[in-house]
């Protein structure tokens, strides 16, 4: 039986600390489906559309990663997925105070869903997605924080200029390794 893990959450936009939560998550899944939460109430910088687009350019040479995208409760998109497994990062004690109380009602709602938490690399502690586009926004230098993708999209939204090739000493990778079981390519994009 293939262990697939949901890994739920906005991607507005990703960054480093993602990314390296999924490497290590393809260390012990099978296979890992980003799902992107369509939240009504908040007003995300990028479009659902934008968002796919950034992952999958992101993403492209991991065959066991998947994007899909969700609305309503996450337990019934879980269930529609047919797995049982979701994957949360934690970074801080405050990250684990909402994803206790979070995993509680998740329970509460369908016992047969069991969150995995992983503590995020050192490194990605500080990082979250407000705090690079606030950062971004200002015209601060976030290369090494998230892909470059994300740094220049980020800097069309911001109306910022493109880095200039003499100010780019940074050049960040996706963070990934292509390895592990199934690691041979094929497209799987929902």
């Amino acid at each position: 039986m293939s262990r697939v893990a949901i890994y739920p959450g906005s991607f507005d936009p990703i960054t480093n600390g993602h990314l390296s939560l999924l490497r290590r998550g393809l260390s012990i899944f099978d296979k890992i489906v980003i799902a992107i939460a369509i939240n009504p109430g908040k007003k995300p910088l990028f479009t659902l559309e934008e968002r796919v687009d950034i992952l999958k350019t992101v993403l492209k040479d991991y065959s066991r990663i998947e994007i899909d995208h969700f609305q309503g409760l996450l337990v019934d998109y879980v269930q529609r997925r047919e797995t049982n497994i979701v994957l949360r990062g934690l970074r801080a004690l405050s990250d684990f105070e909402y994803e206790f109380q979070y995993s509680l009602i998740n329970r509460k709602l369908n016992q047969k869903v069991e969150m995995v938490f992983m503590m995020t690399d050192y490194k990605w502690f500080y990082i979250s997605s407000t705090i690079i586009k606030e950062a971004a926004s200002l015209g601060g230098n976030i290369d090494g924080l998230v892909p470059e993708i994300v740094n220049q999209r980020l800097r069309e939204k911001f109306g910022l200029p493109p880095k200039s090739p003499a100010n780019n000493h940074s050049k960040t990778s996706n963070g990934l390794k292509n390895s592990g079981r199934n690691s041979r390519k094929k497209e799987i994009w929902g």
